[in-house]
């Protein structure tokens, strides 16, 4: 019985109405510099927005690159020099990637990815389209720190904002046939 009391007694969804709101305050964002100035360009230099490609945009790029040197007629023919990449691997690049490819005798090796004093964000990635190679890594004396295989199909990344000025990369073709690689930077 007393369940039947409840039931009747509850009131229905439609039919009640909401207690009324008191009305907001009207606010003024003309007093908060941060909120009316947000999009506009700062007059500090230090403040520019900057606008690095991801890691992953290179790497896209690399792949993107090697995809189309598959064919060994797109093959570097100078030897043991980084050089431009094919008008047709650079296709395959969206942005303002440099793309360059090297093509390594067997036990021969190039100086591998230097960094470049004028570009202070310099960032480079390089992806083995064939063969077998190392990357080494050593100090401003010589002394060899890593040595890292490079992977046929993987890309990777050498160089960034943080990275130490005073390493020194060299590859090498570890393998019994021509190596080519692809290095793409900003």
């Amino acid at each position: 019985m007393s369940q039947q009391v409840l039931a009747t007694s509850a009131a229905r969804p439609g039919t009640t109405e909401p207690a009324p709101r008191p009305r907001a305050a009207s606010v003024s964002l003309d007093g908060i510099g941060d909120v009316v100035d947000a999009g506009r360009t700062s007059g500090y230099s230090h403040l520019a927005e900057r606008r690095l490609p991801t890691v992953g945009q290179l790497v896209a790029a690399a792949r993107g690159a090697a995809d189309s040197l598959r064919r060994p007629t797109l093959w570097p023919t100078r030897r043991g020099h980084w050089q431009p990449a094919p008008r047709s691997a650079r296709r395959h690049v969206g942005g303002r990637f440099r793309v360059t490819t090297v093509a390594l005798e067997p036990n021969s090796f190039v100086p591998g990815p230097a960094r470049r004093p004028d570009r202070s964000h310099g960032m480079e990635v390089l992806h083995l389209v064939s063969g077998r190679a190392h990357l080494i890594t050593s100090g401003p004396d010589g002394q060899m720190r890593s040595a890292a295989e490079l992977a046929t199909g993987r890309t990777r990344v050498v160089g960034g904002a943080g990275s130490s000025s005073q390493s020194h990369h060299h590859l090498v073709n570890t393998g019994d046939e021509v190596a080519v690689l692809v290095r793409v930077s900003v």
